[in-house]
């Protein structure tokens, strides 16, 4: 499998661990394609994610790691941070001025978990979302997070 030795060595490391991660879980989308992954994140506890299994795409530039990586919902998701329609995700390590090659893509997907728990509502890509959050209405946002995850959220990593 041609490509990234960095994304190789990412590769490797997912395959060979000896307690796979319980709360996510990465593979490639194609076997041949070393760039274009999915990443499966359990719903934290204690959120209105709770329960779900949401599923990431993550596709990463020729350029990776010093480039970061394009990722987005494919699960649909009710988030302030998150645009509904697309599943683009609005957090700043994502941002190339923000982006380290430090970063893996566990690590990402670590920082997408830590969102679904500590929602951004100031700068919102989902306004309806935000508003509610802006707004106190934590219960109605909580409320509406929830059916959405109940309705969406039950996709299964592989081998599962």
């Amino acid at each position: 499998m041609p490509g990234c030795p960095r994304l190789l060595k990412e590769y490797r490391e997912v395959k060979s661990a000896k307690v796979p991660d319980p709360e996510i879980t990465l593979t490639l989308a194609d076997e041949t394609d070393i760039f274009v992954w999915s990443a499966f994140l359990k719903g934290p506890a204690g959120t209105p994610y709770e329960g779900g299994s949401f599923e990431l795409s993550l596709k990463c530039p020729s350029s990776y790691p010093l480039a970061p990586p394009k990722v987005t919902f494919v699960t649909p998701v009710f988030h302030p941070n998150v645009l509904f329609k697309t599943g683009e995700i609005c957090l700043d390590i994502l941002k190339p001025d923000a982006w380290t090659p430090a970063w893996t893509l566990n690590s990402v997907c670590r920082a997408v978990t830590a969102l679904l728990s500590h929602p951004e509502a100031d700068s919102p890509l989902n306004c309806d979302c935000g508003n509610l959050i802006r707004n106190n209405d934590m219960r109605g946002y909580r409320s509406v997070a929830k059916m959405y995850t109940s309705m969406h959220a039950h996709a299964k990593p592989p081998d599962e």
